[in-house]
């Protein structure tokens, strides 16, 4: 193990200089506008971000580090980078899927910003230095996030930076004055909410936990509700408790101030650096969330996911009530709409797009029932499900009138045409643009809906022909595996078990990867020279290189009107899962890009087995397969063959180059 900045390493590897990097990026984006390719994004979830010049042993989307990642990714084409959800995350867990949905992960603060001027010096260089470290470099591409160590250390930081500011305000310190005035600011749009938030941490403390349907104290766990209610006793608790934990409910308050401001700066510099972030529009919500918003949720369900080979899978999310959404036909919102509106409006307040998670909760979700032990979902055989334990909401019935729907106006099913879409359009976000996660099982009311609201969706590659999809699908984004999936490196080694008892490796066996038809879609002109030989070749190849075929596969992702990669794919991962679904492991949601990303990146490129995806080589093939069709569909008139290889074999030209100057030791 190495400490960056400290070992003299030599690097056995050609990288692009910085007099070749212009060149290279705009014959890349040149290349993608012959291809008619709008969206590029790479999925990097916030706490995998590398760190730069000192590590808090967790990334952040928004610091110094995420810039020079950014440049990185805009280097090779990329436009955009899709992020998990990035609340603050519940206490004991790490899944960003268990987080807020209004407050921002505290963690994701540049410690080292709070240490210059702007920031009045609130954090001192002595204790920054003090609490992080050099970032440690090992003979891997992938290090782990330390949640615990991480807390740790942000716990010491933020609390000498809220003291530091009182401080300094008291002494009217100038730049600690500037700084009040936008907290000020901050604070008369968001007060009521964090003063909410920062009662609920001290009661999670005093509790021992953020699932307040455990507290032992029942007016605790409605302590919001009991308030909105009018409850006198309710309110004076609320009170005693803020002015009891004074310092700790405003330092909170401070904290979401901080990274709050970080995420604004962020955003003007992706402005300015034409970069954009996809923000993650979780389906859920976090307990803290849940507790503030605790009368809008049906009281006996939660949401999960339909399994029809097994157990169904248990989210623990709650589902919002159906009466609860809209006040009246005229669809003015009621609290658990104005909960999900305010959900919306967060995720999109300081990212340029949204991916919509599981988009059937938004319609019909399927609910699990909470009373019920994880056996009670074990049924034989496993596709005949114990209604009484879970079901789609459009079966369940009202406790009243067993005869009729519970949502018996099906107000679950307008919620994106009346609800969504509007807040779409107030945010200035056009429906195809944004990322439809339709993974799901497709009952009736949800494809009826997706049809009606013409929505986009997502296809993946791992399962169909972009020859076939492309042409049905132009408005969805096209994927290779998502943060739930194993590096693709490792595809073609996936197994099954058949019926019989055998385990094949399934992937080749699929007509998506057939080697015959990617050949095929790589090369469709036929009057190109030596063309059968060329399909002929690459088809030997594919049956028999593992990494070929999914190059391969990643060349033909790249054909597509939109798609994104995964990091650990880009940068040539494949010794770990970030997440592992359905299992609990020490690594999930922990896998994170090294400091030295880029001097592994080209290391790996330069091998002689390279896992990391060399991006001038594939789009230089996607950029023919491109030309091959057109050609093709104007009946190979030769002078249009001419007229469009005079605008793309310049850049045919360069790709190549850059290909191959990544290779060179």
């Amino acid at each position: 193990m190495r400490i960056l900045g400290v070992n003299s390493v030599v690097n056995f590897q050609r990288r692009p200089t910085k007099k070749e990097e212009p060149d290279l990026k705009e014959n890349i984006n040149k290349a993608y506008e012959i291809l008619g390719t709008q969206d590029r994004a790479v999925i990097t979830h916030g706490s995998c971000f590398p760190s730069y010049t000192r590590d808090t042993f967790i990334g952040s989307p928004y610091g110094n580090a995420a810039k020079e990642y950014n440049k990185f990714l805009a280097l090779y084409g990329f436009n955009s980078n899709q992020l998990g959800p990035g609340g603050q995350l519940q206490k004991g867990s790490t899944s960003p899927y268990n987080a807020s949905a209004f407050a921002h992960n505290r963690l994701f603060i540049d410690l080292g910003e709070l240490t210059k001027d702007k920031y009045g010096h609130i954090l001192s260089n002595e204790t920054y230095n003090k609490i992080t470290s050099e970032p440690e470099i090992n003979d891997k591409n992938y290090t782990l996030t330390d949640f615990s160590r991480a807390e740790k250390i942000y716990n010491t930081a933020l609390k000498e930076a809220y003291l530091t500011f009182v401080v300094n305000l008291a002494n009217n310190d100038p730049k600690t004055v500037l700084l009040n005035k936008e907290y000020q600011k901050f604070l008369r749009k968001h007060d009521a909410r964090l003063t909410e938030e920062g009662i609920f941490k001290v009661l999670s403390n005093i509790h021992g936990s953020d699932d307040y349907t455990q507290w032992a104290d029942d007016k605790d766990r409605t302590l919001i509700t009991d308030i909105k209610n009018g409850d006198v006793s309710a309110i004076r608790r609320f009170n005693r408790i803020y002015d009891d934990n004074y310092n700790e409910v405003e330092q909170y308050k401070f904290e979401q101030f901080l990274i709050t401001k970080q995420i604004k700066e962020h955003k003007k510099w992706r402005a300015d650096n034409n970069f954009k972030y996809i923000n993650d529009l979780l389906v859920g919500c976090s307990k803290m969330d849940a507790w503030r918003y605790e009368d809008v949720f049906l009281d006996d369900w939660e949401m999960g996911a339909y399994e029809g080979g097994g157990p169904s899978q248990r989210w623990h999310i709650p589902v919002i009530d159906p009466k609860k959404i809209f006040l009246n036909s005229d669809y003015e919102l009621n609290d658990g709409g104005k909960f999900l509106r305010e959900k919306i409006d967060s995720a999109l307040e300081f990212c340029e797009n949204l991916r919509i998670d599981h988009v059937m909760g938004l319609v019909e979700p399927y609910l699990l029932a909470k009373n019920a032990d994880d056996e009670d979902f074990i049924t034989n055989p496993s596709h005949l499900k114990n209604k009484n334990n879970e079901k789609y909401i459009s079966e369940l019935k009202d406790p009243e009138n067993p005869y009729l729907e519970y949502d018996r106006y099906w107000d679950y099913t307008k919620i994106v045409e009346h609800l969504v879409l509007p807040a779409f359009k107030d945010h200035g976000l056009d429906k195809n643009e944004a990322v439809w996660e339709d993974i799901c099982s497709w009952p009736d009311r949800y494809k009826k809906v997706y049809k009606d609201q013409d929505l986009p969706a997502i296809t993946n590659l791992d399962w169909s022909r972009a020859e076939i999809t492309t042409k049905e699908f132009p408005e969805n984004w096209f994927i290779l595996g998502n943060h739930d999936s194993p590096p693709a490196m490792t595809y073609m080694r996936r197994t099954a078990k058949l019926n019989d008892g055998r385990e094949v490796e399934y992937t080749r066996k699929q007509d998506a990867w057939s080697p015959e038809y990617l050949a095929g879609y790589l090369n469709m002109d036929d009057s190109r020279e030596n063309i059968q030989q060329i399909r002929n070749n690459l088809i030997d190849l594919y049956k028999n290189d593992d990494k070929a075929i999914v190059f391969a596969k990643f060349a033909e992702l790249m054909t597509t009107p939109k798609f994104q990669i995964s990091f650990d794919d880009l940068l040539g991962i494949t010794d770990i899962v970030y997440n592992a679904p359905g299992t609990s492991n020490d690594t999930n949601w922990k896998a994170r890009i090294t400091a030295d990303y880029q001097d592994k990146y080209y290391e790996n490129l330069s091998c002689e087995s390279p896992t990391a995806l060399n991006i001038p080589e594939l789009l230089h093939q996607a950029l023919q397969a491109k030309i091959d069709m057109e050609v093709k569909a104007h009946n190979y008139d030769e002078n249009f063959k001419k007229s469009i290889y005079a605008k793309a074999q310049p850049v045919l030209d360069k790709l190549q180059y850059y290909a191959e100057v990544l290779k060179e030791n």
